[in-house]
C-alpha cells in the first residue's frame, strides 16, 4: 500500500518527529521529494547556525508505504548519529509506534507520542 496523500506523509512525519523528541532524540524535518533525481532518500544536516538537526527528503510517489516509513525511521537514526545497539532499539521503538498508530487508525495528533 502507498501513501494516498501528502497529508498521510505529513502525519507520519509529525508522529516520528514527536516520538523521537519524547525519547530525547532530535526529530528531523521531513519533506518530499528529494531534490536529487533518481534517489529515494537524502539527508541534509543543518549547521548549528541553522538550528542543528537535519532535513530528511523521501520519495513517496510509486513506493510502498513501508519503504517510505523505513526511510523516514532511518533518517531519525542517522540524524541522531546512532550506532548499534541504540540504533536498533530506536528503530524497533519507532516501528512499534508507527504500527500502533496505523492499527488504531488514529488521526488525532495532539497527544500521540
Amino acid at each position: 500500500m502507498e501513501f494516498t496523500s501528502t497529508v498521510e506523509f505529513a502525519h507520519a512525519a509529525r508522529r516520528l518527529t514527536r516520538a523521537a523528541g519524547h525519547r530525547g532524540m532530535v526529530g528531523p524535518s521531513f519533506r518530499c521529494p528529494p531534490r536529487l533525481v533518481g534517489v529515494d532518500r537524502t539527508i541534509r544536516r543543518r549547521t548549528d547556525a541553522e538550528g542543528g538537526g537535519a532535513v530528511v527528503s523521501v520519495r513517496v510517489k510509486g513506493r510502498p508505504q513501508a519503504a517510505v516509513l523505513a526511510d523516514m525511521i532511518e533518517g531519525v537514526v542517522i540524524t541522531n548519529r546512532l550506532v548499534a545497539p541504540e540504533a536498533d532499539r530506536l528503530r524497533n521503538e519507532l516501528w512499534a509506534h508507527v504500527e500502533l498508530g496505523t492499527a488504531a487508525g488514529s488521526t488525532d495528533d495532539r497527544g500521540a507520542a
